[in-house]
């Protein structure tokens, strides 16, 4: 196996610079979950973390790593909304600036947080604009810094403490199941999981409709497809990246997916059994486990619940049509 780029010492630094300011999240477990999939699974709950995401880890860490000049200079970011509000709430604590590139149909509380905390807002058309492209462009004129939301070495070392502290907090795990968008936080968790528990099948979960991820570890190279349409907003990625692919590439035993109406049905379960409110992408790597589409029985999961920023009406609307069906 060829040197990963991204190393655990650089995960354990990461670690250093987010103690006292990134919450220690819990982790919960249920009987009922238990009874269903015949196997211990343990929820690390990053819907409890600062700005309500795991996205708050790698944009702290990423800011923090620039050099004073460059951070004082500001950021410029672009995300469907966690990696927006992570990045203004890691600038504001970090006496920096950050400019947002946000899609114009984002989540309405998502986008009023990043305002909240600070963040310079400006909106484009996820379906007929780069956003890439114009991070860049901004980023060029103003002379803004930019970090992207996963292909970024300072991200994947954030994103990976949420799996670290969550192996430190249940011990060793038969397999870890991870939500999948674009890719750092199941390359930085499966770099995490080979230091601690080489024994451990990490597996990442992605939309039904966004499978690039899928289709690229079976293909042998990233694979690029359309905005993929669906309610998990913060997995409406088109490709994984070139840092995160190879790490995917070398360490992930499997790539799964989810459809909406999985998703709708995991969190309608949550917020009625667990009594927690799960937005969708956050729901992505828990569907599949309750849904009993992979064999955990007798096995110890766990399953990282990326986050729980949703709006309120739209989160009563998915759960009261969900279907416990669908399950799964």
């Amino acid at each position: 196996m060829h040197e990963l780029a991204l190393t655990f010492a650089e995960i354990k630094a990461a670690r250093r610079r987010l103690t006292g300011i990134a919450h220690r999240t819990p982790v919960l477990t249920s009987a009922t979950a238990d009874a269903m999939t015949g196997a211990q699974l343990f929820f690390k709950c990053e819907n409890f973390q600062r700005m309500g995401a795991f996205k708050f880890r790698g944009a702290y860490n990423a800011v923090a790593s620039l050099d004073p000049a460059r951070r004082a200079a500001g950021v410029v970011a672009f995300s469907s909304g966690n990696h927006a509000q992570a990045i203004a709430l890691a600038c504001r604590l970090l006496d920096s600036r950050a400019v947002i590139v946000m899609p114009s149909d984002a989540p309405r509380a998502k986008v009023a947080a990043t305002r909240g905390y600070g963040g310079e807002v400006v909106f484009y058309d996820r379906y007929r604009e780069d956003r890439e492209a114009l991070g860049r462009r901004l980023a060029a004129e103003r002379g803004l810094s930019l970090i992207p939301p996963y292909d970024h070495l300072d991200i994947m070392a954030g994103q990976a403490t949420a799996a670290t502290e969550l192996l430190e907090q249940t011990g060793p795990l038969d397999m870890l199941l991870v939500p999948l968008g674009g890719g750092g936080l199941l390359s930085g968790s499966a770099v995490a999981a080979r230091h601690l528990c080489p024994e451990c099948a990490v597996i990442g979960v992605e939309p039904e409709a966004g499978d690039d991820g899928r289709q690229s570890l079976r293909a042998g190279h990233i694979v690029h497809i359309a905005t993929p349409e669906t309610i998990a907003d913060g997995a409406q990625t088109q490709q994984l990246g070139k840092h995160t692919f190879p790490i995917i590439a070398a360490l992930v035993r499997d790539i799964v997916t989810a459809n909406d109406a999985a998703l709708a049905a995991t969190m309608a379960w949550f917020a009625e059994r667990m009594k927690i409110v799960v937005e969708p992408t956050g729901a992505l790597a828990a569907a599949p486990a309750l849904g009993g589409r992979l064999e955990l029985r007798g096995k110890r999961v766990g399953i990282i619940l990326s986050g729980g920023n949703i709006d309120l009406e739209r989160f009563a609307a998915l759960i009261a049509r969900a279907d416990p069906a669908r399950l799964g």
